[in-house]
């Protein structure tokens, strides 16, 4: 199958390359040439965008996520089949999808009826992200949604936790999206305002990706447009 591999880290991130071997190589990567975190579904249609053919299965797209499926799906590929973004450095939980580039990236496919998979790691500090684990867990998880069916409009959004070494192996748990707002505050210096909110103190009613995620498993979601 025509497979897209995008991200919002931009193409030299590890994750695009743990999310490559997650599909054993398979899938034409067309990512962002610089790391382009939180830009949600921003698009890029006052000016050109510079499309950097890397190789034939690799182009680097001085643009947003959105843009990079736009092209791949318009003018690189006739035929895809599927998107998977990620693997984002950084969970992409709850309400944070409306912000995410990474997640971005899928929705979009899913306006064109291509269907697609978001992966993201949830950073617990001082814990600094194992890639070759992150690529385990994330064909595990590839492995199981390929074969579930996901009706027209629709995409997953998959958050994997962040354990530590030699911890139990998470469970992939289905669940609902927390609608639960970010912890919001401000380091006030001046006529400066500087935000603080820390992701580890949102709140995480029970049940939901944020609870499934932070309490050590993957998390799961059907997201619709």
């Amino acid at each position: 199958m025509t497979l897209i591999l995008t991200n919002d880290d931009g193409i030299d991130a590890p994750g695009i390359r743990a999310l490559q071997k997650a599909m054993e190589g398979k899938g034409m990567i067309v990512a962002p040439q610089t790391p382009l975190s939180s830009c949600g579904h921003q698009v890029t249609t006052a000016k050109a965008l510079h499309l950097q053919r890397r190789s034939d299965s690799e182009y680097g797209v001085g643009g947003t996520p959105t843009d990079c499926v736009r092209l791949a799906t318009q003018q690189i590929c006739s035929d895809v089949q599927w998107v998977l973004s990620g693997i984002n450095a950084g969970g992409n939980l709850g309400v944070d999808v409306y912000i995410s580039g990474t997640v971005a990236a899928v929705r979009e496919a899913a306006m064109y009826g291509i269907p697609g998979i978001a992966i993201s790691h949830l950073i617990k500090r001082p814990l600094v992200i194992d890639w070759e684990v992150a690529t385990q867990r994330t064909a595990m998880v590839l492995t199981d949604l390929f074969t579930r069916p996901i009706p027209p409009g629709s995409f997953w959004n998959v958050n994997l936790p962040h354990l530590e070494p030699g911890a139990k192996e998470p469970e992939i748990v289905l669940c609902e999206p927390s609608t639960q707002p970010l912890p919001v505050s401000y380091r006030v210096e001046g006529d400066l305002y500087y935000y603080q909110g820390e992701y580890s103190q949102r709140d995480r009613a029970p049940g939901t990706d944020v609870d499934v995620c932070f309490s050590g498993n993957i998390a799961v979601t059907q997201l619709r447009l």
